[in-house]
């Protein structure tokens, strides 16, 4: 096999490669072995005819489109590493030779990965995200706890009206053009007025209404309702309210810290809620700090970004979106009727954020090389640990398990992850301090 190249305009390059031609006749006899029961040949039984025999009778390239197939499998990898091209895309294969009594040709267009020019890297100025913790914050984790926390209580006085926030107990049918439809019905609902979970004006129709009452609710179905004979047209739905609920809220105050938590008063209950608030917020401004800083690198990088590298990273993308569907039990022709998207348009969608990976990653392997990073082996032993312990199996039976590539590979993301983290150390992370911010350090002294 002969193996030569070459170099196109941004980043595409031609990859020409000659098959000997005894070794192509070897793949037409794979080709024969896999094809010689589909053929019918006179005096002998199905797919025992020879190899010459029916290249006799349908002619001598009867076996050359899936020879060549067989071929293109068995030479194309084992050419790409003897090009030394670093290949990003999937090749486009053209036949350039095919003849009984030559060597076989074919090229491969494909993607090359694109150089990259850092821009600035090493000081990078952003914005530091704020972890101040508000007052606000605070009342509002705290209300949260005491809604938690409520009792229903089913009012009994027979004068009290509907309002927002109660829950009431109800019984509904629909109509649409007077006929009831399927999913119109239910009874003893439970029904939270003003949480939006039923349509149009449905729950505010209810309001001022008493337990006992038959009310008729007209509404007008989206126009991108789930069930599409229903979409944008108007129904009438006859209810009957059958109770009302209202939420009890218990008082703030120490009785109800001891309750739900481990403190005695409701000072040291705040406290450890702006501790939990402040611990989240670091953690997410690290990651917010951390994409910052990445990104602000990128934009400062050269590079040019073959389509097809794009394309690979959309379909790659599209196809752990259409597995992470199927394990919910719904196909992608299904997503697209639901959605009314087409892959078309899929792929449209997801192309910035391929772009925007592609690039990031790029840099920042461009980061590794430019400061020799590579991380040793303790931090990859450590990794694997990481990983054993959550498939729950040995590091040993770990690293039976995984390949060469799979190895390299896994050393390559933390050198890239150790390549974030020296960027973040390098970084200026600057700001000042928002009134929010000031008023929260105020509350936190005060409190």
């Amino acid at each position: 096999m002969k193996v030569n190249f070459e170099k196109l305009e941004k980043n595409m390059a031609k990859l020409i490669v000659e098959v000997d031609n005894a070794d192509f006749l070897k793949c037409t006899v794979d080709a024969y072995n896999r094809q010689k029961s589909r053929f019918n040949i006179p005096g002998f039984r199905k797919g025992k005819a020879s190899k010459a025999v029916i290249e006799k009778m349908y002619g001598p390239a009867v076996f050359f489109e899936e020879a060549v197939d067989i071929c293109i499998n068995k030479t194309y990898y084992e050419a790409v590493k003897e090009s030394g091209l670093d290949i990003v895309s999937r090749p486009e294969i053209s036949v350039e030779k095919l003849s009984p009594a030559e060597p076989f040709v074919y090229s491969a267009l494909v993607a090359v990965k694109p150089e990259v020019k850092l821009g600035k890297y090493k000081g990078i100025e952003v914005e530091k995200a704020d972890v101040t913790v508000s007052a606000r914050e605070v009342d509002a984790e705290l209300k949260r706890t005491q809604e938690q926390n409520a009792r229903l209580i089913t009012v009994e006085d027979p004068e009290k009206t509907i309002a927002k926030d109660d829950i009431v107990t109800i019984d509904f049918e629909g109509f649409v053009d007077g006929k009831p439809f399927a999913g119109g019905q239910g009874s003893e609902y439970p029904l939270t007025i003003g949480s939006h979970s039923f349509i149009d004006t449905f729950e505010d129709q209810l309001i001022g209404h008493k337990a006992g009452e038959s009310v008729e609710v007209n509404v007008t179905f989206p126009e991108n309702y789930q069930a599409a004979e229903l979409q944008g047209k108007p129904a009438m739905f006859k209810v009957d309210i059958k109770e009302i609920k209202i939420k009890e809220l218990p008082e703030l105050d120490d009785d109800f810290a001891s309750e739900v938590s481990e403190f005695e008063t409701l000072k040291e209950y705040k406290a450890q809620i702006r501790k939990d608030i402040k611990s989240r917020k670091e953690k997410a401004a690290a990651q917010t700090n951390e994409n910052n800083v990445v990104r602000a690198v990128v934009e400062n990088a050269e590079m040019d970004i073959p389509e097809p590298m794009v394309e690979l990273s959309v379909e790659n993308m599209i196809s752990d979106y259409s597995a992470r569907l199927q394990s919910q039990g719904i196909p992608m022709d299904q997503y697209f009727k639901i959605t009314g998207m087409t892959m078309e348009q899929l792929k449209e969608e997801y192309r910035p954020q391929a772009l925007e990976s592609i690039k990031t990653r790029l840099v920042l392997e461009e980061v590794v090389r430019q400061e020799n990073i590579n991380v040793d082996d303790e931090r990859v032993e450590e990794q694997l640990k990481r990983m054993a312990d959550s498939y729950k199996m040995e590091v040993e039976k770990l690293k039976e398990l995984m390949t060469e590539d799979t190895m390299k590979s896994m050393r390559e993301d933390l050198n890239v992850q150790e390549a974030i983290d020296f960027l973040v150390a390098e970084a200026v992370l600057t700001g000042k301090k928002s009134k929010k911010a000031e008023d929260g350090e105020s509350a936190e002294k005060e409190a």
